[in-house]
C-alpha cells in the first residue's frame, strides 16, 4: 500500500453525512440504555475515567451493541450536569449531522452536558455559547471576523518571531540538561504571540508579566475540571471523583486572576471596542469575549495542538524529516522567503498538519440538541432521533474510522497529498469539516485558518533550523506532551 493511498470515496456512497435519510440502509432502535436515574450515570462517569478509560469505554460499547451509534451517558453527571443523557455518534458518517446548525441546536452545549458558570466570563454567555440562531452571535462572530483581518498581515512575521525564541530556549535546555520540556515553553511562546497580536504589545510590559500562561491555565482548569482526570493513582480516584466531576469548582478561586487578564486586554484595545459599540455590543461585554476567545479558543488551542504536532511529526522519524525537509527549503529558496504563497505550496508540510490534526484533534467532543425528529446514517443502518435528545460526538473515533481512512490509527505523513486530498472531507478539527469555512451562521472557529497556517509555520521554522529531531511523547488531562531529547542543526538552508 503506497503512503498516500486512500479510501475510495464509491464505498461511503451507501451512506448520507448530513443527517438524510438513505434508502438502502434499515432503519434501526438506536440500541444502548442510561440505566438507572442517578446512578445510571455515575456508573458510566466510573467506566469512563477510571474502570475503562475514555477510548475502551467507547470502543466497548461499539462492540457491545455492535453499532456505532448508541445510548449512554457522558460526564460529569450528579451534581453537576442535569441531564447525562446522550446518543453517541463514534463513526465519520454520522459525525456531522453535529455541524448543521439547521438540525441541531448550540445552545449552551460546548462543555456538553452542563455549563460552567458565567461567573467565568464576567456574567455573559460569550459567543462560544450561543446558538447561531441567537442574534448576538453573528455581531460578535463579526467582531473577530473583523479583528483577525485587521491583523493578517502580523500573523506570520509576528508567529516567526516567537518561534526563534522558542527555539533558542529549547536549544539552550537540551544542550544543558540533555532535554527540553516543550509544553511549557511552548505555553509561553502562545501566550506571547496571542498577546502580542491581539493587544500590540510585550505581555512583560504590562501587568501581567510573565503570569499570563498561569493565569489562562488556572481559569482553563476550573471550566474543564469537570471532564478530566488528573491520573492519580487508584488510591485517590474516588477523591478527584468528589471533586472534580460531582461538586463545581467555585469561580471565586480564580476571580483575582481573571481580572487581571480581562484588565490587561481592556486597556489595549479601546480601538476594537469602539468598533463593538458601532455593532451594538458593549464595551465590557466585548472584552470577556475576546478574553475567552484569546484565552480558551487561541491559547488553549494552541497548548494541545502545538504538543501533538511536534509529537507526531518527531515520532514519524527521520525519513519524514528529510522529506519535510526538502520541500520546506526549496519552496522557501525559490520564493524568496517564507511567504504565504510559499506555504500554499508545500504540499508535504500541509499534509503533516493535516494529519495532526486527524490523528489527534485539539477539540474532541462535540455536541448539539436536536432542533427536529431527524434520521441519522451510520455505514450501516439508520436511527432517528427525538427532536430535543442531546447528540455527542467523540471526533477522534469520527476521524479515525477505518471504513474510511487506511491504516486510522496511525500518523501518514503523505496522507492527504495528492489524490488524498479528497478525504479532507472526513477530517473534522474546527467544529466542523475541514473543507468547510467559518461564518456567522456556524459554529466553526473564527480562527480556523490561522490555526492551520501557524501549524504550517511551525514546521517550516522547525526543518529550516534543524534536519532532523527526537521526542519523548506522554500524556496529560488535556492533550499530548513532548520533550525534545536530541536536535542535529542543518546541514543546509
Amino acid at each position: 500500500m503506497s503512503s498516500n493511498s486512500y479510501s475510495s470515496p464509491s464505498k461511503l456512497q451507501s451512506s448520507s453525512s448530513n443527517g438524510s435519510p438513505s434508502t438502502d440502509l434499515p432503519l434501526k432502535p438506536i440500541p444502548g440504555n442510561y440505566g438507572l436515574p442517578f446512578f445510571g450515570p455515575i456508573k458510566d462517569r466510573l467506566d469512563y475515567f477510571y474502570r475503562l478509560g475514555k477510548d475502551t469505554f467507547f470502543q466497548t460499547r461499539i462492540q457491545e451493541h455492535q453499532s456505532t451509534v448508541f445510548r449512554t451517558n457522558m460526564p460529569p453527571g450528579p451534581f453537576i450536569s442535569s441531564n447525562s443523557n446522550v446518543i453517541a455518534l463514534l463513526d465519520a458518517i454520522s459525525f456531522p449531522i453535529l455541524f448543521d446548525t439547521s438540525k441541531v441546536q448550540k445552545l449552551d452545549v460546548l462543555d456538553g452536558t452542563y455549563m460552567p458558570s458565567t461567573a467565568y466570563f464576567g456574567g455573559y454567555r460569550v459567543c462560544a455559547f450561543l446558538d447561531p440562531s441567537e442574534p448576538k452571535h453573528a455581531r460578535l462572530k463579526g467582531l473577530f471576523f473583523s479583528i483577525l483581518a485587521s491583523r493578517h498581515d502580523k500573523f506570520i512575521p509576528l508567529f516567526r518571531s516567537c518561534l526563534s525564541e522558542l527555539f533558542i530556549n529549547i536549544e539552550d535546555q537540551v544542550s544543558d540538561k540533555g532535554k527540553s520540556y516543550f509544553n511549557t515553553l511552548s505555553d509561553s511562546m502562545s501566550f506571547d504571540f496571542v498577546f502580542r497580536l491581539f493587544c500590540d504589545q510585550n505581555p512583560l510590559d504590562t501587568s501581567i508579566g510573565s503570569k499570563g500562561p498561569t493565569l489562562f491555565d488556572k481559569w482553563l482548569f476550573f471550566q474543564l475540571a469537570p471532564l478530566m482526570t488528573l491520573g492519580l493513582p487508584k488510591l485517590f480516584n474516588f477523591l478527584e471523583d468528589l471533586l472534580l466531576h460531582s461538586i463545581p469548582l467555585p469561580p471565586f478561586l480564580v476571580k483575582s486572576g481573571y481580572k487581571k487578564l480581562y484588565n490587561a486586554f481592556y486597556a489595549s484595545m479601546s480601538s476594537i471596542f469602539d468598533e463593538a459599540q458601532q455593532c451594538g455590543i458593549k464595551r465590557n461585554e466585548a472584552c470577556h469575549n475576546l478574553v475567552f476567545m484569546a484565552g480558551f479558543n487561541a491559547y488553549g488551542g494552541m497548548k494541545v495542538l502545538f504538543p501533538a504536532l511536534l509529537k507526531w511529526v518527531g515520532l514519524a522519524g527521520e525519513k519524514l524529516h528529510r522529506q519535510l525537509c526538502d520541500e520546506i527549503r526549496t519552496i522557501v529558496r525559490a520564493e524568496g522567503g517564507v511567504t504565504l504563497s510559499a506555504l500554499d505550496k508545500m504540499t508535504l508540510t500541509k499534509s503533516v498538519v493535516y494529519e495532526a490534526l486527524r490523528i489527534e484533534p485539539p477539540v474532541p467532543f462535540q455536541y448539539g440538541k436536536a432542533k427536529e425528529n431527524l434520521v441519522v446514517n451510520s455505514h450501516d443502518a439508520a436511527f432517528e432521533i427525538k427532536k430535543g435528545e442531546m447528540i455527542f460526538g467523540y471526533q477522534p473515533f469520527a476521524t479515525k474510522d477505518p471504513k474510511v481512512f487506511d491504516d486510522p490509527e496511525e500518523f501518514v505523513g503523505h496522507r492527504f497529498v495528492g489524490e488524498g486530498e479528497k478525504l479532507l472531507k472526513y477530517v473534522y478539527w474546527s467544529n466542523g469539516r475541514e473543507i468547510d469555512d467559518p461564518t456567522v451562521e456556524n459554529k466553526q472557529c473564527p480562527g480556523k485558518d490561522l490555526v492551520v497556517l501557524l501549524s504550517r509555520v511551525t514546521l517550516v521554522e522547525l526543518f529550516l533550523r534543524y534536519d532532523t529531531f527526537t521526542i519523548e511523547a506522554g500524556t496529560l488531562p488535556l492533550g499530548s506532551s513532548a520533550t525534545f531529547t536530541s536536535l542535529t542543526k542543518a546541514t543546509s538552508i
